[in-house]
């Protein structure tokens, strides 16, 4: 709900392993009072991160709550760890949330619902256990019903994990927006699905109906939007999660699609094994893959340079982006997202 009041929980981890954190953080309509953090106690969010609202950072959830006087409506887990799993060391925190009568919103693929402790708990103070990676139980496979809506649709696809899609579809929509073009976010994971209030965890989806499950958000809004941008998930390429990008890709039947990457990444984030292809070849992979079910393009690109500290070498390196991939190419936190919108435009997406 608008102007919920929440603490964030990101132990150990933020900023830089709390992704779940800064997305709500960044592009949430909550009002974060507190983070998490035992690592980090005494330190505010903006000694760490400069673009996201401030809050202090605490040892505990006794802490946030002294922090928010008392005024708290929920709890949520900020972390989305590898396997999705609930750490032991969180429990006493959740535990302190319910009993101080907040709800706790949880991404993770352990479902907090199916914590007999938790639960118990949660019914005898009468709040929520939401857990927004549970998908909804009437999923089903898709029809093609995706390339009838009336908005033109766009997908972030990346060429690994964790390079910012989720961050590239919001700023998009957000940018789109501010031209008089009406956009709308699509969320996919955990962490869209935090900040926009709905959504499909596609990655929880059983394998059949991925594809439905894009094709049922897309068919619900639609018709009510000129542009929808879909977050992507994964990347073609990777060893785990290829399965839930394909599924994306065919369910959403783009009308376009902006290839994201992190720049200096050379292999898969995780599987340094493996290394990643150049990145021209995405180009073609993604346009190929898709076309049997919807013919495509990539229409721009979004380079995640975060870890480039100085500005001239970013721009060179959105410019060097561009030039791989033939687009137009930004940072979109850095530079914004005009530059990705001209691309969208330039394919005549959007009604624009």
């Amino acid at each position: 709900m608008d102007n919920e009041r929440i603490a964030v929980l990101a132990h150990e981890k933020f900023p830089d392993r709390a992704k779940t954190a800064l997305g709500v953080l960044r592009y949430g309509d909550q009002e974060v009072c507190a983070v998490l953090d035992r690592d980090r106690a005494g330190d505010r969010v903006a000694d760490h991160v400069a673009d996201v609202s401030d809050a202090p950072i605490v040892s505990s959830f006794a802490d946030a709550h002294a922090a928010a006087d008392g005024d708290l409506d929920a709890l949520y887990i900020g972390i989305a760890p590898i396997g999705g799993g609930f750490d032991e060391s969180w429990r006493a925190d959740v535990e302190a949330a319910i009993e101080a009568g907040c709800d706790v919103v949880s991404g993770l693929h352990y479902f907090l619902n199916e914590d007999e402790e938790l639960a118990a708990l949660a019914a005898e103070h009468g709040v929520d256990l939401i857990d927004v990676r549970k998908p909804d139980d009437d999923l089903s496979v898709a029809t093609g019903a995706s390339g009838d809506v009336d908005a033109d649709v766009v997908l972030t696809v990346g060429t690994d994990c964790s390079v910012g899609k989720m961050t590239a579809s919001l700023e998009i929509v957000a940018a789109a927006r501010e031209r008089g073009i009406d956009a709308a976010f699509v969320p996919t994971g955990q962490t869209g699905i935090m900040i926009a209030g709905w959504g499909n965890p596609i990655d929880r989806v059983v394998s059949d109906f991925t594809a439905g499950a894009v094709e049922e958000m897309l068919v619900a809004v639609g018709d009510d939007h000129d542009l929808l941008v879909v977050e992507g998930q994964g990347s073609i390429v990777h060893p785990a999660y290829s399965a839930v990008t394909c599924g994306i890709l065919h369910g959403s039947m783009a009308d376009g699609l902006v290839l994201c990457h992190a720049a200096g990444r050379e292999a898969v984030h995780g599987y340094e094994s493996f290394d990643l292809p150049p990145l021209a070849d995405y180009v073609d992979l993604y346009e190929d893959l898709a076309a049997p079910v919807r013919e495509t393009a990539v229409v721009a690109g979004a380079l995640n340079t975060k870890d480039v500290s100085d500005d001239a070498a970013a721009a060179e390196a959105v410019t060097e982006f561009g030039d791989a991939v033939g687009v137009p190419a930004a940072d979109p936190v850095r530079d914004g997202a005009e530059r990705i919108v001209d691309g969208i435009v330039d394919a005549g997406l959007g009604g624009r």
